[in-house]
């Protein structure tokens, strides 16, 4: 019998953000392939019951209330990682002996209660969080949130270079990433994001508009619309759906203003595959360097044409399934091309996707990974 202990930063479900939804779908790759899933989550309240869902693919799941005290900021680890830590917890971990699998580092605080006795552990490396506290840093426009995220890039510095050296393996979502922890910890595996997609969706030629969709509360998808906004409000020929539940009262009111450009909200999953299923191209920008994000994998498998800038992948062969666009112009030009253009792209993304990024595939790596004994 196989068991692991999964430390997960939230709870995860619904899959409904880019952090959770590797979460989940690793819990149910590895589920399938008959490992007991322990899994742990720090939350901010908790739930007054496990969905069935999350019931359906773990052994046990266990919950802890993360930290609220402020002076936590004044702690030399990053704040993200020491509000996540509890006694609780490690009594847990003790109770029943099994490998035990990290989220990310800001749930990596525990180790200091592990060290030497004899715990397998391993990390989810989600992000070079020095860099991406640093970038939404750069996004954000509210400057308390601003100088924030700059003291959290900066603990994070030297707290990862720290830990990453602390773990059996790591598993990294990226190119990018792997070969910087590779750099230094020797440490590294390359498992991509798992995103919970199965099979291509077979679509015809032509789609009725372009497509934007994801979380507005994040710095770098408001910047990211703002640019697609005003790519669009240039081309008026050509219709734009922003799909958001997280839509504020000034965007709802811009958007209003510009003929071809509607906002819609998302609300299920169902919806978002027939917005998906519906557009003829998808337009996916970022502004932060953190390897392949999960919306481009949902892109490329429940719709048309895909439209990039660099930071959406540093994976070569998901690139080379994208229309990439490094500039405003070259996007724009990009957005003018598949208008007019046929999708037969079916078969291509079928023989490459399902066979290379199959969430089974991942799990069955990281179970020899971890299991190796």
């Amino acid at each position: 019998m196989k068991e692991l202990h999964l430390i997960a930063f939230n709870y995860p479900y619904p899959p409904s953000y880019g952090g959770i939804i590797d979460v989940y779908y690793k819990i149910k790759a590895l589920s399938d392939l008959g490992v007991q899933i322990h899994l742990h989550c720090f939350v901010d309240h908790i739930p007054e019951k496990i969905d069935p869902e999350i019931k359906n693919i773990t052994e046990n799941v266990f919950f802890y209330k993360k930290k609220k005290n402020p002076l936590l900021y004044f702690s030399r680890v990053p704040f993200a990682a020491v509000i996540r830590n509890s006694e609780d917890l490690l009594k847990k971990l003790a109770s029943i002996k099994a490998p035990i699998l990290f989220e990310g580092l800001q749930t990596s605080n525990s180790i200091n209660g592990l060290k030497d006795k004899g715990y397998k552990l391993y990390l989810r490396y989600h992000n070079n969080e020095a860099e991406y506290y640093k970038g939404l840093s750069s996004s954000e426009k509210n400057i308390f949130k601003k100088i924030i995220y700059k003291i959290e890039s900066f603990k994070y510095s030297t707290y990862q270079k720290r830990t990453l050296k602390e773990f059996e393996a790591i598993f990294c979502l990226s190119e990018k990433e792997f070969n910087e922890v590779d750099s230094y910890s020797k440490n590294a595996h390359l498992i991509h994001i798992f995103h919970g997609n199965e099979l291509i969706k077979r679509l015809n030629k032509k789609g009725d508009y372009f497509l934007f969709h994801g979380d507005l509360s994040v710095s770098d998808n408001k910047k990211a619309l703002g640019e697609t906004i005003s790519l669009f409000q240039k081309l008026p020929q050509h219709k734009l759906i922003i799909a958001s539940d997280r839509a504020g009262k000034d965007l709802k009111k811009k958007i209003s203003s510009i003929a071809n450009i509607s906002l819609v909200p998302i609300e299920t999953t169902d919806n978002l595959h027939r917005l998906f299923e519906n557009a003829h191209a998808n337009i996916l920008l970022s502004y932060q360097n953190s390897g392949t994000k999960v919306k481009l994998f949902n892109a490329l498998y429940n719709s048309r044409f895909v439209i990039i800038n660099e930071n959406i992948t540093d994976d070569r062969t998901l690139m080379n399934l994208c229309y990439l666009g490094c500039t405003s112009e070259e996007i724009r030009e990009q957005i003018i091309a598949t208008a007019t253009k046929d999708y037969t792209e079916n078969e291509t993304r079928s023989e490459v996707l399902e066979k290379k990024y199959s969430d089974y595939s991942k799990a069955v790596e990281m179970v020899k990974i971890i299991f190796k004994d």
